[in-house]
């Protein structure tokens, strides 16, 4: 039952991040009037931190935990390569909403870092936890 309990959060911890990612690629030409919104500046930020620590906090795995990050770092970079139709999602940093695909894929990675350096920087419980003898 331990098995099948890891896989599930291994699939939930692939899933989720990968939708979010998609969702915050296709937010990135969000505009208010002539104004781009970085939405998915503040998604990436917020998703790759809570999503890493969540994975963790629930699967009690570090290697599911990093499964978002990983993800997430798969799917917005490979936003930023042109296809061979020539389709491109994040483009460089001439314009604004150029600039904002910029910070998204920054901030996207650097809270993602933090977010697997914390997990893999906290101590691995021994032990069953039932205080006997050590």
């Amino acid at each position: 039952m331990t098995a099948l309990r890891t896989a599930g959060w291994a699939v939930l911890a692939l899933v989720v991040p990968a939708w979010l990612a998609v969702v915050e690629v296709l937010w990135l030409p969000l505009r208010i009037g002539p104004v781009p919104v970085p939405l998915s500046v503040v998604g990436a930020a917020l998703g790759n931190l809570l999503l890493v620590t969540w994975a963790h906090r629930l699967s009690g795995s570090r290697v599911i935990a990093l499964l978002p990050a990983a993800v997430w770092v798969v799917i917005a970079v490979g936003a930023s390569v042109r296809r061979s139709e020539g389709d491109l999602l994040i483009t460089g940093a001439t314009t604004a909403t150029q600039l904002v695909g910029l910070a998204f894929l920054l901030v996207g990675v650097l809270f993602a870092s933090f977010a697997v350096g914390r997990v893999l920087s906290r101590p691995v419980r021994a032990g069953s936890g039932s205080g006997g003898a050590r």
